[in-house]
């Protein structure tokens, strides 16, 4: 990582997960002995190392997390200067074969450690993208997973007390353990939706937020304690920021556009710029394309250009209450519109052996009817009243299929049936 950077000054934190300081501390060693410095931020959610290390202006970050994988998982999120993403086409297969090869360049000296981080800088950042004086009176219920995020959290609510911000903080497994005594911090399983949603319901709250282990993703419930999909929030804050700057430009993924597309360019006039899933992809076209305020992503990563182009688990939940004080709506009202004009299958995944050969099939068997075909990311095609993406995992043998229609519940639900008959038959 030094070598490949050649960096004098590295940022490195670390979630709550046991492994983590063990890996953390091998980490350093590794990089002081390369001759860079560094500066160990603590106990840290994934944004807090992106945040330092555009801050400090360190050559290059590395937060030691698994996120949200089973706990006996760990590895290594690395970027560089200005928070720029490392990725396997930008750098990490470059990295993994100076390591394999195993010959460094010799240092003359080694680097030294610091342990510095002005975690009020943070949140002080955080709260510029809120007007306190608009806010309004909230109960919010929030589940860290036992994750890292109970920690910035109590930082936040300590800002909204001094701001005089009338939000009332409900906390559910709250404090950072890591050996996740309530299972792993991950909202995208659905069986671990339960506990947040039967909370807000207890306490009468107005809508709850859900973390994964490393905070670079939040979930929202609404007053009803129902789970949104991320899909419908990308739609939200894009929308936040084009009331702001009807000129600027969004981009987001193709497993699910028409929501996003029909506000962006229907709504306000803009663009809708479409990528390739995944975090460095976003980041790359949103710097790409230019005055690109806001990327989402259905999978509930959201990126803003004035946090380093970075995706924060923080900001989508802020930007969020400030839509609640505006509009004197709930969450609920905010989104139900949308999930009815638009509605959609959330992600299916099947195992397949051949997902290539899967791909294809499904693109000869509906090749006649379709209008548009898109292959920024798998497989996208559209019809006059539906459309669907269908995308192989980069990790797994597994088929990942997305569905949505216009204002056709019933649709989304025919063609789900129609198109697993499909895969499955291959």
């Amino acid at each position: 990582f030094v070598e490949f950077l050649d960096a004098r000054k590295v940022v490195i934190g670390g979630d709550i997960r046991l492994s983590t300081e063990g890996i953390k501390q091998a980490t350093i060693e590794g990089i002081t002995d390369a001759g860079a410095d560094v500066i160990d931020i603590g106990m840290t959610g994934t944004e807090e190392v992106y945040f330092a290390t555009a801050d400090m202006n360190a050559d290059g970050g590395i937060e030691v997390t698994a996120s949200h994988n089973p706990v006996n998982y760990n590895g290594m999120k690395m970027v560089r200067e200005e928070s720029k993403p490392i990725s396997a086409d930008t750098g990490l297969e470059d990295i993994r074969k100076i390591a394999e090869k195993g010959v460094f360049k010799p240092s003359d000296s080694k680097g030294q450690v610091s342990e510095a981080f002005d975690k009020q800088a943070y949140i002080q950042h955080l709260m510029t993208y809120i007007d306190a004086g608009s806010m309004k009176p909230l109960k919010i219920v929030f589940n860290p997973g036992n994750g890292s995020a109970g920690p910035v959290l109590d930082h936040i609510e300590a800002a909204f007390k001094l701001a005089q911000i009338p939000v009332e903080f409900i906390k559910l497994h709250h404090e950072p353990d890591g050996s996740f005594p309530n299972g792993v911090p991950n909202p995208m399983i659905i069986d671990n939706r339960a506990v947040t949603s039967d909370m807000v319901l207890a306490e009468q709250a107005d809508l709850g937020i859900a973390f994964d282990g490393d905070f670079d993703r939040c979930f929202f419930f609404d007053e009803k304690g129902q789970f949104i999909e991320g899909y419908y929030l990308v739609g939200l804050l894009a929308k936040a920021f084009l009331e702001q700057d009807p000129t600027t430009k969004i981009v987001a993924d193709p497993r699910v556009i028409w929501n996003t597309k029909d506000i962006v360019e229907n709504d306000f006039g803009s663009q809708c710029v479409i990528s390739k899933s995944g975090h460095a992809f976003i980041k790359e076209k949103m710097r790409e394309v230019g005055n690109v305020a806001y990327g989402g992503e259905m999978s509930a990563h959201h990126y803003f250009q004035s946090f380093n182009y970075c995706d924060s688990g923080m900001i989508p939940w802020l930007l969020v209450i400030e839509q609640i004080a505006k509009t004197g709506k709930s969450l609920g009202e905010l989104v139900q519109e949308r999930i009815d004009a638009f509605p959609s299958s959330g992600e299916i995944n099947r195992t397949v052996t051949d997902a290539d050969a899967v791909i294809e099939a499904v693109e000869k068997h509906f090749s006649a009817q379709a209008t548009d075909v898109l292959k920024i990311d798998g497989l996208s095609m559209s019809f006059e009243q539906w459309r669907f993406n269908l995308r192989k995992s980069n990790t797994e043998p597994l088929i990942r299929l997305n569905i949505e229609s216009k204002a056709d519940k019933a649709l989304v639900e025919a063609k789900k049936e129609e198109l697993l008959a499909l895969i499955e038959s291959i």
